[in-house]
């Protein structure tokens, strides 16, 4: 072995990966092309010169590999024409076509090219292909790059703009053969949606065999698992799941019909390793860790799971997740990778080679009303800013974290705790208290319309980001207190809740809770479309985290869908609102999350890192010392409890496994046993029983290391107890709408204005207030409803009700408008000089009519209080109708009272010349 050229060595490492993928190696000498499906022959003769190998496979040639030294991968390009002209040559004694499979190899880098594709090209390919792929590939017609040329036009009913622009562009991505695309799209604009519809078309059209889509956390699994189950495509009346075979992998079981499989990443870099993983590891987004491998621990090859398995693979929430340890777990599979994001950053579009196929962003989204926006409250307090000391002398109360357990002991020195240690160390009930009850005092006045008819208040449907589980049970004591509900009213939706997913689907779909607390588990990708309010209590550093906090409350839903869930909703919800009381929308954020070295690294990020199968001498050997150092922390009850959760092992007999796991003189002796048992074996065979008797080791030390053990450590070493500061009362500093909501304000109010000049001329309700005022009193309902829709198909962002918040914010109205038709003629009055102040139409009418009366009692006429009923039915029809005419009467209130005809009994020859009237002084 050590005698090895690099030739030999280049061609030893390609006869294992050939063996893997199933091939079976022969020389010229001993071949029997019958030992096989696929057979790889070594040295066979062309005209011109000898290949290194040709692939048979059912007895025929179909492909060759040209093998080179490791030295030679940085001229690869540089030896396809070789290896073409093998592929190209007549084979000795057979009269062969063209081989249309062509590899070059060092054995350490592949790459491959089919010639059966439109336009040939190589790819870099993780090891060779099995050969009952080739010989699937030889039988169809077309390859799949072809195939994918024959993609029909896309039918477009029911799909958004952005949505056709995603899957033409993708598809045309895939047409030019190009490996990666990313598809941006604000979340709320069907990004799941989209690529299920282009699924669908590459399983129906393009016959692609399986696909895979990928996600970092269970729940989005889940997430997208009942989107597969519910979508229904526009050319056929059957559900996806009639149609393809859909599988969300649990464990490490796939079936081999699955046609699409949605798995974590964790899932699959496991299955690649080898590893169990429990389903605990899945429910955190693993980018949100602070462990970083010093060496990336290398996937093998899985002949379960060969590199053709998948044809394409999305990816959601790409931004996040495929980076570092886990980009190998994409890069194994010879697929085309399809990347999906709201909040692209500068490392995700160059992963995927700057192919970014749609520009969908959230602002995009709003223009179009696909998305609604929001505007910020600001609540700053004392302490949540500055911190507090617990002072020398006082008892202060003491929790154990876990049990909640408390106690009294006196402080024996000043201590000042920073903010940064707030909800941490020490907890400061009044602080959150302030914060709770200062939002419930201000919600009315930022969700303005939200009374019953009994004059009762009703909370919009909020969600309140906490920093960990013990603030959250704080948050939620004291938002049941504050405002004086009952524990369905606050529920926490976090992975260690009891029934998270019942929770979160009453969250969405029933009335209760108005208020739900959350640390991770719907902080990202996860929809509850009535949700109005978010209320920050944790700072984010991270901007994409922060933009998909953000992203929760950007779901539009129509008026009658959030009514049930919320009845007192006046309108559409057409924005959201952030109560910012932590200083999230003003502190730094960086672009993605920078990498921190071990000795910052959380227990929970090393723990977790072993349960999804990394295995590295750093991380093991860093874990051992953090138990070592438990070891001499925890309690005797609590060691015991540690035995019982770990297969009763002590928490030094796991330390020593994890230390021998890559203690050299172990490692030592097993090599010198497996070469003593195997002695006169082959050394590649020697070699690998070292290597999988090594891993063992690591996996034994690393099985106890269960969700359940996890989450015990986790929660033991942290500090046991946690201080309550009950003697800092906390105040308000400062709360009130965010300055910047000014700058939208006038910005979507110039809009308002640019967009009414511009239409002046074009619309008959516009000519009127703009050219020809005296003509108010013809001013219909249809030609104010035409302003209105005319307004949502241009300018979504525009609609009356956003535009007549914007004045809300700069303080410069008068009353609320009933509707978005009232709004609009409102703000056609204020817009076109008409009224000075912004002014409810039904504030305006109000006041022409008792104008109009006074100047009328002051003359002549005189009303009695039944003419009078009529002529106010006549007032509130104008509010809603802008005009009223002969036929009007026919209609309700006016018909059950004795229609025209009763208008006519008490008004006698003055009924048109009232009716005339009331047009013009009303429209006044």
């Amino acid at each position: 072995m050590a005698n090895q050229n690099p030739e030999q060595i280049a061609r030893d490492n390609i006869d294992k990966q050939l063996t893997a993928c199933g091939w079976v190696i022969q020389s010229i000498k001993q071949i029997n092309l019958n030992a096989n499906t696929g057979v790889a022959v070594k040295e066979y003769l062309t005209d011109v010169g000898p290949a290194d190998y040709v692939l048979f496979v059912d007895g025929k040639p179909c492909g060759v590999i040209e093998a080179k030294r490791e030295e030679e991968g940085h001229r690869m390009t540089v030896h396809e024409g070789q290896s073409e002209d093998y592929a190209n040559a007549k084979l000795k004694h057979l009269k062969n076509e063209p081989l249309p499979f062509v590899y070059i190899s060092t054995g350490e880098v592949t790459r491959f090219t089919d010639f059966t594709d439109p336009k040939p090209r190589a790819r870099e390919v993780f090891s060779f292909h099995r050969p009952e792929t080739l010989r699937d590939w030889v039988k169809r017609d077309k390859s799949l790059r072809r195939r994918l040329l024959d993609l029909p036009a896309l039918q477009t009913d029911g799909l958004r703009d952005c949505q056709i622009n995603a899957i033409t562009r993708l598809e045309t991505s895939f047409k030019e053969n190009r490996p990666r695309a990313l598809i941006q799209m604000a979340t709320g604009s069907g990004k799941t949606f989209t690529a299920i519809t282009a699924i669908y078309r590459l399983l129906k059209y393009a016959k692609a065999k399986r696909v895979l889509f990928l996600v970092d956390t269970k729940n989005l699994g889940e997430q997208a698992e009942q989107e597969f189950m519910s979508f229904v495509p526009n050319d056929d009346n059957r559900k996806f799941t009639e149609l393809y075979s859909v599988q969300r992998l649990k464990s490490s079981y796939i079936a081999t019909d699955s046609q699409v499989c949605i798995s974590t990443i964790q899932r699959l870099y496991s299955i690649l390793k080898g590893t169990e993983l429990e389903e605990a590891a899945e429910e955190e987004n693993p980018n949100e860790r602070k462990y970083q491998p010093k060496e990336i621990p290398p996937i093998e090859y899985d002949g379960k799971m060969p590199i053709e398995f998948f044809d394409f693979i999305v990816i959601d929430e790409c931004h996040r997740s495929i980076y570092n340890l886990w980009k190998q777990v994409l890069e194994y599979y010879d697929a085309f990778e399809v990347g999906l994001t709201a909040t692209p950053d500068k490392r995700t579009i160059g992963y995927f080679d700057q192919n970014l196929v749609s520009e969908y962003s959230h602002e995009m989204a709003v223009a179009d009303g696909v998305n609604v926006g929001y505007e910020v409250f600001i609540i700053d307090t004392k302490v949540t800013q500055q911190g507090a000391t617990l002072w020398k002398g006082e008892y202060i109360e003491h929790r154990e974290r876990l049990s909640r357990k408390k106690r009294m002991e006196l402080q024996d020195e000043d201590e000042e705790y920073s903010k940064q240690q707030l909800d941490k160390e020490v907890v400061n009930p009044n602080q959150i208290r302030t914060i709770i009850r200062t939002f419930k005092e201000h919600l009315p006045t930022i969700f303005k319309d939200r009374y019953d008819k009994n004059g009762n208040f009703e909370v919009p449907k909020t969600l309140i980001f906490a920093k960990t589980d013990s603030h959250a049970n704080d948050i939620i004591d004291i938002v049941r207190e504050e405002f004086a509900e009952e524990n369905k009213f606050c529920k926490k939706i976090t992975y260690n809740s009891e029934d998270p997913k019942s929770t979160l689907a009453q969250f969405r779909n029933d009335y209760h809770p108005r208020i739900a607390v959350t640390v991770d588990m719907i902080a990202t990708g996860t929809d509850v479309k009535p949700l109005e309010c978010l209320l920050f209590m944790r700072d984010v550093k991270s901007i994409n985290y922060f933009e998909q906090m953000k992203g929760r409350g950007t779901r539009t839903i129509d008026l009658d869908s959030l009514r049930k869930v919320t009845p007192t909703a006046k309108f559409t919800k057409d924005h959201f609102v952030i109560v910012d009381a932590i200083g999230v929308t003003k502190s730094l954020k960086t672009d993605s999350r920078p990498l921190e070295k071990k000795p910052g690294v959380p227990l929970k990020d090393l723990l977790q890192a072993i349960a999804v199968g990394a295995r590295e001498e750093e991380l093991f050997t860093s874990l051992a010392n953090r138990l070592t150092r438990l070891d001499k922390q925890i309690t005797e009850k609590e060691k015991k409890q540690f035995a019982e959760k770990a297969n009763g092992k002590s928490v030094s007999q796991v330390v020593k496994e994890l230390l021998n796991a890559f203690n050299p003189d172990v490692l030592e002796e097993i090599e010198n046993k497996v070469r003593t048992e195997m002695a006169g074996a082959a050394p590649v065979e020697i070699e690998a029983e070292i290597k999988a008797q090594t891993e063992n080791l690591q996996n034994e030390a690393a099985k106890v290391f269960t969700g359940e053990l996890n989450e015990y450590i986790e929660n033991v070493r942290k500090a046991h107890e946690q201080k309550i500061d009950l003697a800092n009362l906390d105040e308000v500093i400062h709360v009130g709408w965010d300055k910047d909501n000014t700058n939208k304000a006038n910005e979507i109010i110039t809009s308002f204005a640019e967009w009414m000049q511009e239409h002046k001329d074009e619309l008959m309700a516009l000519q009127i207030f703009y050219n020809q005022p005296f003509r108010r009193r013809e001013l219909t309902y249809s030609m104010i409803k035409e302003v209105l829709e005319k307004l949502q198909n241009d300018k979504p962002s525009l609609v009356p009700l956003n535009v007549w918040r914007a004045y809300e914010a700069l303080e410069q109205c008068n009353g609320s408008p009933r509707n978005e038709l009232t709004a609009i003629v409102s703000l056609i009055r204020k817009i076109s000089g008409l009224d000075s102040t912004l002014t409810s139409y039904d504030k305006i009418v109000d006041k022409n009519f008792q104008d109009w009366v006074f100047k009328k009692q002051a003359g002549a006429t005189k009303f009695n209080e039944e003419q009078m009923q009529w002529l106010r039915m006549i007032k509130d029809y104008v509010v809603n109708s802008f005009h009223i005419d002969r036929d009007d009467f026919d209609l309700n209130p006016f018909n059950a009272q004795g229609g025209l005809g009763k208008m006519w009994q008490l008004f006698g020859d003055q009924t048109e010349e009232i009716i005339n009237e009331l047009n013009e002084a009303l429209a006044a």
